[in-house]
Parts: structure tokens; sequence; C-alpha cells
């Protein structure tokens, strides 16, 4: 019987096709399955191990609950695990609460600071699924795209996204809502570089948002 520890680390060989979601089977039947239900093409497995959801181009979201933080330290054995032995990229989503917002500091210290991974705040599942939801759009989007074709503006912020960027220190809705005019998408706005980010919200509060997400 495979228990906690000895759990694989990712599932590295399943191939994810554009617009799927693979989830473990283990959050079959939770409000976030159900929500994405319809909204992505998502199959559950159950050999992702440590994984929560697998998408396309080799990312993978590891979803911290609030019962997860509030349990103890199982999660952070889980996120060092991944990262230090996974070649895929790891997205962290974690559920922070009233009841669990007193344990987020350890993790954004342990996930951003120590692991150097991407760290996104929801208050919910159902801000969780919004998500997962919009990143499985920008792979496809980008999947599809022609680069030799100017982009036009991107449609409006969906709200969780953008509460989930005004999250971010020094960050409020305006600057958010810049943010995402600018950068287009979540996942751009994670893999930006300080001078990128310089150029909408200037120097100081640019290396701020880079070091809450990178470093």
């Amino acid at each position: 019987m495979t228990t906690k520890a000895n759990l694989p680390v990712t599932a590295g060989s399943i191939v994810v096709p554009y617009g799927h979601v693979i989830g473990n089977e283990k959050w079959r039947g939770s409000e976030v399955a159900q929500r994405l239900q319809g909204k992505v093409r998502l199959i559950f497995e159950d050999g992702l191990g440590l994984v929560d959801f697998h998408l396309s181009n080799r990312t993978c979201i590891l979803l911290i609950s609030e019962a997860d933080l509030v349990a103890g330290d199982e999660f952070k054995r889980r996120l060092v695990r991944f990262r230090n032995a996974s070649s895929l990229r790891g997205i962290v989503i974690v559920e922070k609460t009233q009841i669990s917002d007193q344990y987020y500091s350890g993790v954004q210290k342990l996930a951003v600071l120590e692991l150097g991974m991407v760290l996104l705040p929801v208050a919910n599942q159902e801000e969780a699924s919004q998500l997962i939801i919009q990143l499985v759009r920008e792979q496809s989007r980008e999947r599809g795209s022609n680069p030799f074709v100017r982009r036009q503006r991107g449609p409006p912020a969906e709200p969780a996204v953008l509460r989930a960027v005004q999250r971010i220190p020094a960050v409020g809705k305006a600057k958010a809502l810049l943010l995402l005019q600018h950068f287009r998408s979540i996942q751009r706005l994670c893999n930006a570089s300080v001078c990128e980010l310089e150029q909408v919200v200037g120097q100081t509060v640019a290396q701020q948002i880079y070091t809450f997400l990178h470093s």
C-alpha cells in the first residue's frame, strides 16, 4: 500500500493535452473539482502522487487547503519533496482564510523565499478553480497564437485573478489592473523580470512583487 512517505513525487510521464487538466483522485467530488467541470476537460488519475492538478506545458498545481494548513507540517514536506525532485513547474495555490491566515506567513517563507516557487493565495476553493481555469485558458491561447500577428488587448481580468494579484504586498486594485492589462495573464506576471515590472509599477513596488513571487 502506498503511504504519504513513499508517494511518487510527480506523474512526470503524463502528457496533458492543451485545454485539459489531470486531477489527483483525492480531489474527486471536492468543490474545486465540481467548479472545474464544464469549464475545462477534467480527468482524474490516481497516479499523480504529490501533484494535485497537472496542466499542459509541464505545469503542476499544488493546492494547499485550509485543512492542510491547520493539520500540521505535512504540506511543507510535500512542497520540499516536489521542488527538490521534480523538473516540472510547480505553482502553489494556498487557501488563505480567517482560520488559516496565521499559518500563511510560514507557507510564504518556505515556498517563495526558500524554494523559489510561485505562490498564489485564494480565499476559497471557488477562487482556486477560477485560477486553474485561467491558467488553462492562457496556455491554450499561447499555443494557438501567431507570433507574427499583433496581440489585441485581452479581456477584462476575472475577479478571482484580480483579487489574487491584489494580495501581493504593495499592490492595490489600481496596480493590479495595470499589471494584468500589461502582462495579459497571471502566468506572464509570475514570470516577469524586475525590469519588466518596473515599467508598470516603478522600481520599489516592482522589487516587492518580484521578491514575493520569486526570491
